[in-house]
């Protein structure tokens, strides 16, 4: 799936439907993305980011955006709280379906055989096999713990 006429398409329908809170959050994607694709450009790459970069850009978003609901519910602002839930949810529909617990140990093994790691000064080859194949499917700091926890 191409992500970048994906958010376009979302753009154009969040404005005909007069949606503020995906209108704004894929303003900011959008604007993520620009800066992402100018470091890219200043480094080399012509075209910016590609789709497995532009996956892990919004799952940092995501992750952004869970650890600012905590803050604001343990300072009491549901109102604040509720709106980065909202911005979340426009988040997601950009990135493919989740994996489930058990689907990522399976993937974590998998790619620890594929890999041949042994030991835990392998697990930067297991993590760039599991980025380069799940980018976007799950939080790579689970899988990290999984990986580590398997090789220790």
């Amino acid at each position: 799936m191409e992500i970048r006429p994906e958010i376009n398409n979302k753009l154009k329908e969040a404005l005909k439907s007069k949606d503020q809170v995906a209108l704004s959050t894929i303003r900011l994607i959008m604007a993520a993305l620009k800066d992402r694709d100018i470091t890219a450009r200043a480094s080399g790459k012509a075209e910016g980011i590609d789709d497995s970069e532009i996956l892990s850009m919004l799952q940092s978003m995501m992750k952004q955006r869970n650890e600012s609901i905590k803050t604001y519910e343990d300072a009491g602002r549901k109102d604040l709280a509720d709106r980065e839930r909202a911005e979340i949810v426009v988040i997601e529909t950009f990135m493919p379906k989740q994996l489930s617990e058990d689907e990522i140990a399976a993937a974590v093994q998998s790619k620890i055989t594929e890999t041949g790691a042994g030991s835990v000064r392998d697990m930067g080859k297991v993590m760039a096999a599991l980025k380069a194949e799940y980018a976007g499917q799950f939080d790579m700091g689970r899988a990290s713990a999984l990986v580590k926890s398997a090789l220790s």
